[in-house]
């Protein structure tokens, strides 16, 4: 458009638009990216018949629901006063509580039900490592054993206490779990070379209330209504996983560029699943556009939020400059992405 890379005095152009008119010609392009990804994603889960209910099919032996009475039909309808609706609500909740205490309300055949139940407590080795295919590790979790010890991206596990792993994850994670062994020797292969780093798992605690959910019936309504839950669940995730990144929860090696989406979106097993990688790139595509960095579509928001502040534009050199550091920025981060990307595959 006319006076929106470089101003332009003629009339109609993008330069003599009010700055409401210019804010919301720049949101438009990553609306559209949004609400498609949206509506994609809402079409697909509203055709699964997989969606997980509140409502308890059966308690697991030993563990803190049985212990307090729960029973099979009891629908949980609210944790710390948190309503809960499926399985991915009832998880964050007890994920939150950090194993204290919960304050549970359930629905038993009509009558509300409250009990305070401590959620109980499973401890699991972890040694900080994601792995990728072939045992190749993705990203190393910061503070970490795994990166204390030296461990890096691309390193490629070979053997797990002189034990061959042949590129199966399962055998890495059962080597890794077994009781008794509280000390491993991991033998990695970086470019061309064979090293041997020991390393002691770290206990990570996790807390269940120990139920197993009932899955929805396969009505119309409940494809509406989940497809509609999981849709929003989909959506807040995409808002949380950007916010991890400016908070220091995701490194930039475990970022992909279009190298590694491609590969991501080859390896993909059916049309659902292309269609779910299909939803999550236009949706994510969309709400990174939004952030207010130079180059981006949010950067020009925010240029046009100060303009409306000083109730004058930034003088043309000034925001072109603003535009080109901004732009040099998201090449040099592109370029190194891109390079991580291509170590992960070769």
């Amino acid at each position: 458009m006319e006076g929106e890379e470089e101003r332009s005095e003629s009339k109609g152009s993008f330069s003599k638009a009010s700055i409401p008119k210019r804010m919301a010609i720049v949101v438009a392009g990553a609306t559209v990216n949004i609400i498609f990804g949206l509506l994609v994603y809402f079409i697909l889960m509203a055709s699964s018949n997989t969606y997980i209910t509140n409502k308890i099919e059966s308690t697991i032996d030993g563990y803190a629901a049985q212990q307090i009475g729960l029973q099979q039909n009891d629908k949980i309808i609210e944790l710390n006063n948190k309503k809960i609706r499926n399985k991915y609500d009832l998880d964050k909740v007890i994920k939150k509580s950090n194993g204290e205490n919960i304050k549970i309300k359930i629905d038993r055949n009509g009558q509300i039900l409250e009990y305070n139940i401590k959620p109980t407590e499973v401890k699991n080795k972890s040694t900080g490592i994601y792995l990728g295919e072939n045992c190749k590790i993705l990203t190393v979790e910061k503070g970490s054993s795994a990166e204390k010890q030296g461990l890096k991206a691309n390193d490629e596990i070979i053997k797990i206490n002189n034990i061959e792993i042949n590129g199966d994850i399962e055998k890495v994670i059962e080597i890794i779990q077994q009781k008794g062994i509280n000390a491993l020797l991991i033998t990695i292969k970086r470019g061309n070379e064979e090293i041997n780093i020991e390393l002691e798992p770290e206990y990570i605690s996790s807390y269940y209330l120990g139920v197993n959910l009932k899955q929805a019936e396969n009505t119309f309504i409940n494809h509406i209504v989940y497809g509609g839950i999981e849709t929003k669940t989909f959506s807040l995730s995409i808002i949380e996983n950007i916010k991890m990144i400016f908070t220091g929860g995701v490194s930039i090696d475990q970022m992909m560029g279009p190298v590694g989406i491609s590969e991501v979106v080859a390896k993909t097993s059916g049309i659902k699943e292309f269609i779910y990688m299909l939803a999550l790139i236009s949706l994510s595509l969309g709400v990174t556009n939004l952030l207010p960095i130079p180059a981006l579509d949010g950067g020009k928001i925010l240029i046009l939020l100060i303009e409306a502040i000083r109730r004058k534009p930034l003088k043309e050199k000034t925001e072109i400059n603003i535009q080109l550091i901004g732009f040099s920025i998201l090449i040099g981060l592109s370029l190194y992405i891109t390079y991580n990307d291509i170590l992960r595959i070769f």
